[in-house]
């Protein structure tokens, strides 16, 4: 990604209704994808994706924290979004950050990303964040989660 393009700062809940702020995180790498609860294509994939590369990080796992922001506000509710992590095996290591469009359209543009409409698919984007808060890597849902883990520990590693 281009250098020196930050991370929006947000202060949104979670699917149980948890205060995650981007500005907390600083200090660890943040995997952030954007996935809707009820997709059955791209999103899972997606999910997958991030758990397959979490998998491969072993303890280092533990310094990377994983989101996903909602872009179908206001399908995407808390227990939708609880569904869909316990459907993909990953409650516990991806938060799923939901908001009304107001609150998220900051989020989205932030992160160079097209919400779900009506007319439009969603972009299937993951993008890495490093530990000072810069974006550094985007991802298609169709990479390989061995070349995330290994950015991931490059970016823990502070390079």
């Amino acid at each position: 990604m281009p250098p020196g393009v930050p991370a929006p700062d947000f202060s949104l809940a979670d699917e149980r209704g948890n205060t995650i702020r981007m500005r907390a995180l600083r200090g660890r790498a943040v995997v952030v994808a954007f996935l809707y609860t009820t997709c059955r294509d791209s999103c899972p994939i997606e999910a997958q994706l991030v758990r397959r590369a979490l998998e491969r990080l072993g303890d280092d796992a533990e310094r990377v924290v994983a989101l996903a922001v909602a872009v179908d506000p206001p399908r995407d509710t808390p227990a939708r979004a609880r569904r869909f992590l316990l459907d993909q095996k990953v409650v516990g290591r991806i938060r799923f950050v939901l908001g009304t469009r107001d609150q998220l359209e900051p989020v989205w543009r932030g992160f160079a990303v097209a919400p779900q409409t009506a007319e439009s698919e969603h972009q299937a984007r993951i993008t890495l964040v490093d530990p000072r808060g810069m974006q550094r890597v985007g991802y298609n849902a169709t990479d390989d989660p061995e070349d995330m883990a290994r950015d991931l520990k490059v970016l823990l590693r502070g390079t």
